[in-house]
């Protein structure tokens, strides 16, 4: 059984000014998402800073989400590291304190071969039992999960269940699916592909624009799968000007600033990230608001 179907949430974690985790708006974030029908909520992503927060926080992080969310909905946590035993560590970690699932993103800096992924995804999912899915984003990592390879682990690895595919190659899509045989899970990774990769046999996505747009992410999602696929298509074609804008810098600037805009403190960016520049505001506003969304002015 697949971990979630649907529109999993790629959820910020919120910060203070002073960089400290604002638990109170995080509980607040997560609240948002589930009574406006988000699948599940994957914490400690790429869209969760997941990339500067101490190992300690990482999986105080987790931990306060998967307590929060107490059953409500799926709770995935990432837990991918470019260190093997950084991300069995981690891995350990979540599933201990409940995660439903791991999201584990590809080496990133010293890469691997493919061979070496195999190792590496093989060595984590051995160390614990819940479900895995390989996140493959090489625009931020220099290393891709070639389609062979992917569908090698889902079929022979028993935790490795599926993929959060952020290649933006449908071909490359294709070809994996095309030799997974049933094996694999696959969940968009980027908010403008979810039909084309519903298409092709995907069952869901992990998602930047729910945090601002839970329903309309999730009705995309649930409209296909009724098989109403000109109304999915419909919905994912208007929110193309804003997943556009959400992504006008790199993520999550963009995302953090827009929760703001909808009245959630998603707080400061630790650095290097650095506020949205003044231009990009302008642009994000306006695709809020004309995507729909209760923009304050």
């Amino acid at each position: 059984m697949a971990i979630f179907r649907g529109a999993g949430v790629a959820i910020v974690t919120p910060f203070f000014e002073d960089g400290s985790v604002n638990y109170d708006e995080f509980r607040r974030l997560i609240d948002f998402q589930i009574e406006n029908g988000t699948d599940a909520i994957i914490v400690c992503g790429t869209t969760g800073e997941s990339a500067t927060l101490s190992e300690a926080e990482h999986i105080e992080v987790i931990k306060f989400c998967i307590d929060h969310v107490a059953k409500r909905v799926p709770v995935i946590a990432g837990t991918g590291s470019n260190c093997t035993s950084t991300a069995i560590m981690l891995s350990k970690e979540a599933e201990a304190v409940g995660a439903d699932g791991l999201l584990l993103v590809t080496p990133y800096y010293n890469k691997a071969t493919q061979k070496g992924l195999i190792r590496h995804y093989t060595a984590v999912a051995e160390a614990v039992k819940i479900p895995i899915l390989l996140y493959n984003v090489p625009s931020r990592t220099g290393c891709n999960i070639l389609p062979e390879t992917a569908a090698y682990l889902c079929k022979n690895v028993p935790n490795i269940v599926g993929v959060k595919d952020a290649t933006g190659s449908m071909a490359q899509t294709i070809k994996m699916m095309s030799l997974a045989d049933g094996a694999i899970d696959l969940y968009s990774g980027n908010d403008n592909e979810i039909v084309p990769i519903l298409s092709a046999g995907g069952i869901g996505v992990i998602s930047v624009l729910s945090n601002v747009a839970p329903r309309e992410t999730h009705d995309i999602c649930q409209k296909f799968f009724d098989g109403d696929a000109a109304g999915a298509l419909a919905l994912q074609l208007k929110a193309i000007p804003l997943c556009d804008a959400l992504f006008c810098e790199v993520n999550p600037i963009p995302v953090k600033t827009a929760l703001e805009y909808i009245g959630i403190k998603a707080g400061a960016l630790r650095l290097p990230l650095t506020e949205l520049e003044p231009e990009h505001k302008t642009i994000l506003k306006k695709a809020m608001k004309d995507f729909g969304l209760p923009v304050a002015d």
